[in-house]
């Protein structure tokens, strides 16, 4: 006869006799082992649907500048018209991404992202026509140029982890971390679908696809409506530009850009002078994925003490792994083992991206988050432009080899920078200072 059932479900088993067996029967809860920090982190309602939207309007922005350079390049015959145009669109964007973040942080991401998107994928869709139908180059300027109301999606993303985990450091770190993550595998899968695209179908279908995924992702994340940060009332904040500590932070982000503008350019470079350029494009995307990994890693990883203390370390750390593949090249000239040094020297990039992306949020005074985090991407795009300029300025003048000390120069610059020090305590906290 079994022994009656316990409502404690601190009691031990209750046994039983079958025939001539004696069974246990366990009526106490069953624990699983502890979830993993990104499963804690998507468990949040709502958040998977807004993530899956945001990822697919943040995959072109690693498409559209290499399919306008394929579509411009092949139809026109000049690569040197579509660096033009592409820079134009770059040199636009920088101007105008803060505006558009700054509309994003007072009326709201569905309200400004959603008409923004759709404004520049006309841009994108003008310049398809224009290249097709032979129209004269300055429509091409014009028409790309459009494409720089384009929303920052990452730190709208970004924005909505930092509403949504208020209060819960270590779970923002990690979806920081993830955020990270995301930007490196869009970068480095973004131009590999773009050349195929281009490749395999026509000059234009990488820009189309483009346009398509930016529209759905934006209308599906825009849809998300239950984890949207709230619009704040105007509050009388000084912009973000001004905040104290951040313009040291957005140097370094510009010195950040420079290492990856560079970096791509001499690395294309020395590809070419070893007769692999096709290759070019699977080792700067080891560099990525050496990034990426280290990026979820870091994630997963509890870092002890405040950003600002641990950004530093993280500059420090990249600089020295930098220096990875200037050896390689010079000691070796190998394309495998230069190979095998970008993946290692990725490693650094996502972590210190992070720490210093979790450094910008502190810094941003109120309601202006998004603000915040586009002029630090606008950085980044100021220092891709440089590093290009210096690495190609560097490579046709002296050699390709010597062209990876760019990088190391600029990751030195930023290290300088962050070694400065800076008074916690002396943080905005005056939001009645005035514009």
């Amino acid at each position: 006869m079994p022994h009656p059932a316990s409502e404690d479900p601190r009691r031990p088993p209750l046994f039983t006799v079958t025939a001539d067996s004696l069974v246990a029967v366990d009526f106490g809860p069953r624990t699983a082992g502890e979830a993993g920090p990104y499963r804690r982190l998507f468990a949040l309602p709502g958040t998977r649907a807004f993530t899956v939207g945001n990822l697919l309007a943040r995959l072109p922005m690693g498409m559209f500048t290499v399919s306008a350079v394929l579509m411009i390049a092949g139809t026109r015959g000049s690569y040197a018209l579509a660096g033009a145009v592409t820079a134009t669109g770059l040199a636009a964007t920088a101007v105008v991404a803060p505006w558009t973040a700054r509309l994003v942080d007072r009326y709201g991401q569905a309200r400004i992202a959603v008409p923004a998107t759709l404004l520049a994928a006309l841009g994108s869709l003008a310049l398809v026509l224009c290249v097709r139908s032979g129209a004269p180059a300055w429509t091409l300027f014009v028409a790309y140029a459009a494409t720089a109301t384009t929303p920052n999606t990452g730190g709208m993303s970004r924005a909505r982890w930092a509403h949504l985990l208020a209060g819960k450091p270590e779970a923002l770190h990690t979806a920081n971390s993830f955020e990270q993550a995301a930007d490196e595998f869009c970068f480095m899968l973004g131009p590999v679908l773009a050349a195929l695209l281009c490749g395999a179908f026509f000059p234009e279908a990488g820009t189309l696809a483009g346009v398509a995924l930016l529209v759905s992702g934006i209308l599906l994340f825009a849809a998300q409506r239950s984890t949207e940060p709230p619009v704040r009332d105007r509050v009388a904040a000084r912009t973000p530009l001004r905040a104290p500590g951040m313009p040291p932070l957005l140097a370094i982000c510009c010195a950040m850009g420079t290492v990856f503008g560079a970096m791509e350019v001499v690395t294309i470079a020395f590809a070419d002078a070893q007769g692999h350029r096709s290759a070019a494009g699977v080792v700067l995307a080891l560099q990525a994925a050496g990034s990426c990994a280290a990026g979820l890693l870091y994630g997963a990883a509890r870092p002890k003490g405040p950003a600002g203390h641990r950004h530093p370390w993280c500059v420090a750390a990249m600089t020295a792994l930098l220096t990875l593949p200037l050896l390689a090249a010079s000691l070796t000239g190998s394309l495998l083992v230069l190979a095998g040094a970008l993946l290692v020297a990725g490693m650094a990039t996502a972590p210190t991206m992070i720490t210093g992306m979790a450094l910008v949020q502190e810094r941003t005074p109120e309601g202006r988050l998004n603000e915040g985090m586009t002029l630090a991407v606008t950085g980044l795009l100021g220092g891709i432009a440089c590093g290009s300029a210096v690495g190609g300025w560097t490579v046709e003048h002296v050699s390709a080899t010597a062209g990876y000390g760019v990088p190391v120069a600029a990751a030195a610059a930023a290290l300088m920078i962050a070694l400065r020090p800076f008074d916690p305590s002396n943080r905005f906290t005056d939001s009645s200072a005035p514009h």
